[in-house]
């Protein structure tokens, strides 16, 4: 063989491996640019029909009228029941609540489920939408990230009130239950802006669930009291209002 189709086919050999090289990096570098879509958190509001979610309420009511206090203990159930069209034209979908009163003499598993109320709950790109008796509220907003701030009024005629995400995809636990993603959403706190009223609404939800933990303390006391030169908490000296808090127990699909 002389040298000179020797120094062809080795020039050949060496451009057929470049060129193999280049296919190769080619393939690797799509690889590497091809990305999985943004997580929004849409799964912190699943849509799946049939899905439900138990609750244990535990409310406390405080009467200045009759200086009387009075408990209320209950369990609720949460269910995706039925789609259908509401006045925008949207797909919404039925969320009917069922009840059972808490009887001390008999186990809640032998207590029937009766409708208490029938809401909407309607999942857009950018919000989640509840009816709750007849005032449609903005629970969440997509995509959700720390920090972001909206009127959760904004479909009612009630006044602006500004929703914030305390914190996102944390994990918790609640009531016994382990979660991966949990968020929390204060919709009001005015902790250090009032003596004599406390409001404090929070909502949380966990992914592939939605909503698993809410408090609503809704408090008055015209009697001011100071210690140490601390005004004590509101909490602690309540005449008038509501403590109402709802706790995760169990979710499936039936």
């Amino acid at each position: 063989m002389s040298d000179n189709l020797l120094v062809i086919l080795t020039i050949k050999k060496i451009n057929y491996i470049i060129l193999l090289c280049s296919f190769i990096f080619v393939g690797i570098s799509c690889k590497k640019k091809v990305e999985s879509p943004p997580d929004l958190g849409y799964d912190y509001a699943p849509t799946t029909l049939g899905k439900y979610v138990v609750y244990d309420v535990d409310s406390t009511v405080y009467d200045d009228n009759f200086m009387d206090t009075t408990h209320f203990k209950y369990r609720i159930k949460e269910k995706l029941e039925e789609i259908y069209t509401d006045n925008q034209g949207r797909d919404a979908i039925k969320l009917v609540r069922y009840i059972k009163w808490y009887n001390p003499l008999i186990n809640y598993d032998n207590i029937a489920w009766t409708v208490k109320d029938v809401w909407n709950y309607t999942k857009t790109n950018t919000t989640l939408q509840v009816v709750e008796e007849d005032v449609r509220l903005t629970k969440l907003a997509f995509p959700i990230k720390e920090d972001a701030t909206w009127n959760g009024n904004a479909l009612n005629t009630m006044g602006e009130l500004s929703y914030t995400y305390d914190y996102i995809n944390q994990s918790e636990i609640i009531n016994g239950a382990p979660f991966a993603n949990v968020l929390l959403v204060v919709q009001k706190d005015d902790k250090s802006k009032n003596a004599i009223h406390r409001e404090y609404f929070i909502e949380k939800y966990a992914k592939d669930v939605g909503l698993v933990y809410r408090e609503i303390k809704d408090l008055e006391s015209n009697t001011i009291k100071v210690q140490n030169g601390i005004i004590i908490p509101v909490e602690q000296r309540i005449e008038k209002g509501v403590i109402y808090k709802l706790t995760y127990i169990t979710h499936g699909i039936e």
